[in-house]
């Protein structure tokens, strides 16, 4: 199989998306947009993010030993092309904190972790985080599927 084809089968997992940051002491926070993210244990309270090993932001959660996963809200679409690289112009982004650390205001969840464990697979980094603390928001979230963003739609049940 060659790249484009496994990234199109990816591409058929229906995913939130998510802005991953961080903050070294002393400087700018650093985020990105991310869809590799999951939940690994309920006890302890531990989450995994997976980093490219040429995104910017993979140094910087290293030095700083912490990060949060804010997963967005389908009216946070702008926010998600902001640190995906996808927008020319330059937006300012304000952001909030939970224990601490960087998070995004309006996220429908907002998890704040520190390091636990890291795995270099291939060509990305796993980053295991123990989980400090959440804040939760009631909203719709914003769905990546195929490519493209998509959002839910409550009023067609599923029928098994």
């Amino acid at each position: 199989m060659d790249d484009r084809q496994f990234r199109n089968a990816m591409g058929k997992f229906a995913t939130g998306v998510t802005v991953i940051a961080t903050e070294v002491a002393g400087e700018e926070v650093h985020g990105m947009t991310a869809n590799g993210f999951m939940s690994v244990s309920l006890t302890p309270k531990l989450v995994v993010i997976s980093i490219g090993e040429k995104a910017k932001i993979l140094p910087k959660i290293k030095e700083s030993n912490n990060f949060t996963v804010n997963i967005l809200a389908a009216n946070q679409q702008e926010l998600s092309m902001i640190f995906a690289g996808q927008l020319k112009e330059h937006k300012e982004v304000i952001f909030d904190r939970l224990d601490g650390k960087p998070v995004i205001p309006g996220a429908i969840a907002q998890i704040a972790c520190e390091v636990s464990a890291e795995h270099v697979e291939g060509d990305h980094t796993l980053f295991i985080g123990k989980v400090t603390d959440i804040h939760l928001e009631d909203a719709e979230p914003l769905v990546f599927y195929s490519g493209r963003y998509r959002s839910l739609k409550e009023d067609q049940p599923v029928t098994v």
